[in-house]
């Protein structure tokens, strides 16, 4: 595929074992910008030259339309992370043909998941900006700094040109299973908040709330409970907000996320806790509470699908009542049968994020081309289960697995329940590890990857094809 406007054209082309930017224009002078070594030819000028960062910031200056911008509270969105930098033509190629009206978030990742891979912010904006070029997207894209919990991570977001920035206050909740006592309250950060318990009080209890099927009336204890579990989040995402606002020199908007915890959030507390945020001047485009129970990393949704409906319009009528945002779900990959609910509950008022699913594509086109990587993968991620899973939402058996792969057929191995996840969560590990020729995993994987990158994007083409589908019916008519 090759990007055109009335300057340039630009393409990212695969050279056997590699891939080069081959950019031309009619003036020598056009190609003054990017790196490399340029010729005549063809009636024009001819440059080609490496995937630098100094030319991944020529062709968003070039190519306007692939500086990220900011998506907004109405727009239906998608973000597709990409863990190993070369997802993002199968993420195109998705979108293309499934996702009419989606927003694309390719340029999508956690801090935690950049220092796991040592990757840093702009090369995860890099990598999207030469995938939409070899894969010919025209379209408007969006860029998440994901899951941000300190004003470090925002800044490596902000030099990168991050747009979104969802921000994860969660290690601040508060588990309330057991009650609630005086001495709790009386630490709230009252000072702080900007706030008093006579105060809070006044502003919450016996407000009633619209949640379309019935209607929910705010009570003292309930209210003051939502205070005690979320105060230190309401304090520490509004310290991370100011930062970015402080700090930004481009346009930049938020997520609140605090899905990463063990507690559910419940209706009134998503009110107190974004009515909070609002009194403090916080402003965001989109919401992530804790769902109920159900979500797992790289697996069909596990609860009670009527149930999570009930619990998504409750949410989004939440926000409603607080002028209207969009509802986020996270850990979105594979749920396949919640897409259409989710849509109909939110009405289409939406952003999905979906990251791992693409590694695991990844890993079935090296089932098919090169089993004895994934062999070495496997050996590496079984074995880091127990310890890389306790950052994520999984309930693989490990007993379940088998030891070895010999006699194993290996696609099945890729989309079998408990070894799906254990790959899933094995990423840092696998990734970073040395195979037995003393040679890294991730530079074997890449360069499989290359090899075979149609390959590649076909598979995600189809797999993200079916998770971005639902999403476009809705699009264009979020209410």
């Amino acid at each position: 595929m090759t990007l055109r406007n009335e300057v340039y054209e630009a393409d990212v082309v695969h050279t056997g074992p590699g891939r080069l930017l081959r950019v031309s224009a009619a003036e020598a002078a056009a190609l003054g910008p990017f790196d490399g070594s340029s010729a005549e030819g063809g009636g024009g000028y001819v440059l080609e030259g490496p995937l630098t960062a100094a030319n991944a910031a020529a062709l968003r200056t070039a190519f306007p339309h692939l500086r990220p911008s900011l998506i907004g509270n109405q727009r239906t969105s998608v973000g597709t992370g990409d863990r190993l930098g070369l997802a993002t033509p199968g993420h195109v190629r998705a979108f293309t043909e499934s996702g009419a009206g989606v927003v694309p978030v390719f340029a999508q990742q956690s801090i935690r998941e950049m220092d796991r891979l040592g990757r840093d912010a702009q090369s995860v904006m890099d990598a999207a900006t030469f995938g939409c070029v070899e894969a010919g997207w025209e379209g408007a894209v969006g860029a998440d700094c994901d899951h941000i919990k300190t004003t470090e991570g925002i800044d490596r977001g902000l030099a990168a040109g991050f747009t979104m920035f969802t921000l994860d206050p969660g290690d601040h909740v508060v588990d309330i299973r057991g009650g609630v006592s005086q001495a709790q309250v009386d630490a709230l950060p009252w000072a702080e908040l900007e706030d008093d318990l006579a105060s809070l009080r006044a502003r919450y209890v016996g407000t009633t709330l619209d949640l379309g099927d019935r209607q929910l009336t705010v009570g003292e204890d309930e209210i003051v409970a939502a205070a005690v579990k979320y105060s230190g989040c309401v304090v520490d995402a509004r310290r991370l907000y100011r930062h970015v606002m402080d700090n930004a020199r481009h346009d930049v908007e938020v997520e609140i996320a605090v899905d990463e915890t063990d507690y559910v959030t419940s209706f009134v507390e998503h009110y107190y806790l974004a009515a909070e945020l609002r009194r403090l001047g916080v402003e965001w485009v989109s919401f992530a509470p804790r769902y109920a129970d159900g979500f797992e990393k790289g697996v069909e949704y596990l609860g009670d699908p009527e149930a999570l409906r009930a619990n998504l319009s409750g949410h989004r009528a939440v926000a409603d009542v607080l002028g209207g945002y969009k509802i986020s779900l996270h850990s979105g990959s594979d749920k396949f049968s919640v897409y259409p609910l989710a849509v109909e509950a939110t009405g289409g008022r939406i952003h999905l994020k979906t990251s791992g699913t693409s590694y695991l594509c990844a890993l079935e086109v090296v089932a098919r081309s090169a089993p004895e990587l994934l062999a070495e993968i496997w050996d590496v991620s079984r074995p880091s289960f127990v310890r890389a899973r306790a950052s994520y939402q999984v309930s693989a058996d490990v007993e379940k697995t088998p030891v070895r792969l010999d006699g194993v057929d290996l696609t099945e191995l890729v989309g079998t329940f408990d070894s799906r996840q254990i790959l899933h969560v094995g990423y840092g590990d696998s990734l970073n590890a040395v195979g037995a020729d003393g040679r890294p995993l991730r530079d074997r994987l890449l360069e499989v990857l290359v090899d075979h990158h149609d390959d590649y994007a076909s598979v995600l083409g189809d797999h993200l094809g079916r998770h971005i589908a639902p999403f476009a019916a809705a699009a264009g008519h979020a209410r």
